[in-house]
């Protein structure tokens, strides 16, 4: 369980989160993302306080794709400093681990069992 991690950001609108998901799937970045309901972010951007609806990203993956997650991320996102935040996690089921470890690993040609 401790090399499963699960990453947070946030994109301005639905279709770029849509687009964010699918990307990071289709590279193996990650074997899953959930797009959240739009919230209201407050922050504090160049000196100003800021308001704004974003669309949440969760997306879950390994410890060990992170590094390419990240990247990946960094590339794609349209905004100038995205929030890319990972968490550790502490307990999952030994099924799910399997699964999400089989769908993010590069092509090895051996599959995980489940």
């Amino acid at each position: 369980m401790k090399h499963m991690i699960i990453v947070y950001t946030t994109s301005p609108d639905i279709e770029t989160a849509r687009k964010l998901a699918q990307g990071l799937i289709g590279e193996r970045l990650a074997a899953c993302a959930h797009i959240g309901a739009p919230i209201e972010a407050i922050y504090r951007w160049q000196g100003q306080t800021e308001t704004a609806q974003e669309i949440p990203l969760t997306i879950k993956t390994m410890r060990s794709r992170y590094p390419a997650l990240q990247s990946w991320l960094l590339a794609h996102h349209p905004y100038e400093v995205p929030e890319i935040v990972a968490v550790d996690v502490i307990e999952a089921s030994p099924a799910y681990c399997r699964w999400m470890q089989s769908q993010t690993e590069i092509d090895s040609g051996e599959p995980i069992p489940l």
